[in-house]
């Protein structure tokens, strides 16, 4: 693709069991559906050029739902991180998860350790999966960091609070992307936002295909991004 290519490119995975529900289907199917299409959306990206992806798979505030729920996607979940993710590991990605961990089943923070350590040679593009995730609790982290190693109040500047957040490596969004006509945040990627383009799809997460993923970057490659200035 030719233009301007962003470099992070965050997706916020919404309207998965509005879907199902439109489809007569249990809320399971409509999370399967999402995680379907969420490959073709991930390789669609990273074959125009993006070299860092970022998806909002749970966040800190989906533990509220309906036990049955949280069950049916902690399943969901095992088989991400145990059967997809090692095939986009195959594929070349690189795959990180943001987010708190000390909450987690003992399983799932074993899979995460493996498939980040398999995986940390990957140079097609990285993932950045934010499970258990919220931007508020990320900012909080960073400052526990900065107070935990010492740091002084006058050596902090945006530069080097952004060293202790999840993950530092991974850069500020370019552009942020979130389906189901929704037209917020909700808690993601709230540092790395401050300057974010973003869109807002009416299709539901399950919908998403490949055609898309070349319409929003079209987008962004039509605005203008002055910082400020």
């Amino acid at each position: 693709m030719s233009g301007k290519i962003p470099t992070h490119v965050g997706y916020i995975l919404d309207g998965n069991r509005r879907w199902a529900k439109q489809h007569g289907l249990p809320v399971y199917e409509g999370h399967m559906a999402g995680y379907e299409a969420l490959r073709d959306v991930i390789d669609a990206t990273a074959d125009a050029g993006v070299k860092y992806i970022s998806f909002y798979s749970w966040s800190t505030e989906n533990w509220n739902r309906a036990k049955e729920e949280v069950q049916a996607v902690m399943n969901l979940i095992r088989r991400l991180f145990t059967r997809e993710l090692k095939e986009l590991e195959k594929k070349g990605y690189k795959l990180v998860v943001l987010g708190i961990k000390d909450q987690l089943p003992d399983d799932i923070l074993k899979m995460i350790d493996q498939v980040e350590a398999s995986s940390a040679k990957g140079d097609r593009a990285t993932l950045a999966v934010c499970f258990n995730y919220g931007g508020q609790q990320e900012i909080v982290r960073a400052t526990q960091r900065i107070l935990e190693q010492g740091v002084k109040p006058s050596e902090i500047d945006e530069k080097k609070f952004a060293q202790y957040l999840d993950h530092p490596e991974v850069p500020p969004c370019d552009l942020i992307v979130r389906t189901s006509g929704e037209q917020r945040l909700s808690n993601f990627m709230l540092w790395r936002s401050a300057y974010s383009e973003f869109i807002f799809l009416e299709k539901y997460w399950p919908d998403m295909r490949p055609e898309d993923v070349t319409a929003i970057l079209e987008e962004y490659n039509n605005r203008s991004r002055r910082f400020g200035g």
